[in-house]
């Protein structure tokens, strides 16, 4: 609650930024699209605050109500992030393909990791289903541990972009990067959520619960 509470008022404090060249969200992703030969990724527009995402199976770049026609520094800057994705799904970036391979395992791991831990405590604390719940729990922390190189890169990609393509001035490139960082944050507060959680239930499962 904290990161995201500081990643939207750090988007806010910036959004009220307009960037000097009046370059808006959606116009700075596609010239970033094109100046890295991609053209094959549609730009959209959906609805939304902060709901921007590339999606890599359909070569679809969606852009929140808030970044797509805003011209602030931190549209622009959330708008190259996105494209940072479109680059790394285009050079092949190894973990981006390694995440996307795991959402299906996560995905199921987190759907059955707690019936099996509860039917496990039912029958009389039978472990192997309590350890299997477990382990399928740990794959959301395997997604979220992927996840974060794949999103530290793509806003490196982002400001790496911005600052050689003009798009904005060198003062404004800082703000972008605070706006970046701060995102990034979400992702860190997940995994440690997600690692919390798994340490929890090995704590209160983990162990030999036979009583004697």
């Amino acid at each position: 609650m904290a990161a995201s509470g500081y990643v939207n008022r750090t988007f806010r404090k910036f959004d009220e930024v307009q960037s000097r060249r009046n370059v808006s969200g959606t116009e700075a992703a596609q010239f970033i699209l094109q100046q890295s030969g991609i053209h094959d990724v549609d730009v959209q527009k959906i609805s939304g605050d902060l709901t921007d995402n590339y999606n890599g199976q359909t070569k679809i770049l969606s852009l929140s109500d808030a970044t797509a026609d805003s011209t602030s520094v931190a549209a622009i800057g959330v708008a190259a992030h996105e494209c940072g994705h479109a680059v790394q799904d285009q050079t092949n970036y190894w973990p981006m393909r390694l995440r996307t391979a795991i959402v299906p395992l996560a995905n199921i791991g987190s759907t059955i990791s707690f019936p099996m831990i509860l039917i496990g405590v039912l029958l009389s604390w039978n472990h192997t289903l309590i350890t299997l719940g477990i382990f399928a729990f740990s794959l959301a922390l395997l997604f979220q541990l992927v996840t974060l190189p794949v999103e530290f890169n793509a806003s490196r990609r982002a400001i790496s972009i911005l600052a050689a393509g003009g798009i904005l001035s060198a003062d404004e490139v800082p703000m972008v990067r605070q706006v970046l960082t701060a995102a990034a944050l979400t992702y860190v507060a997940a995994a440690l959520s997600t690692f919390l959680q798994l340490l929890r239930l090995i704590i209160l499962f983990g162990g030999n619960r036979d009583d004697n």
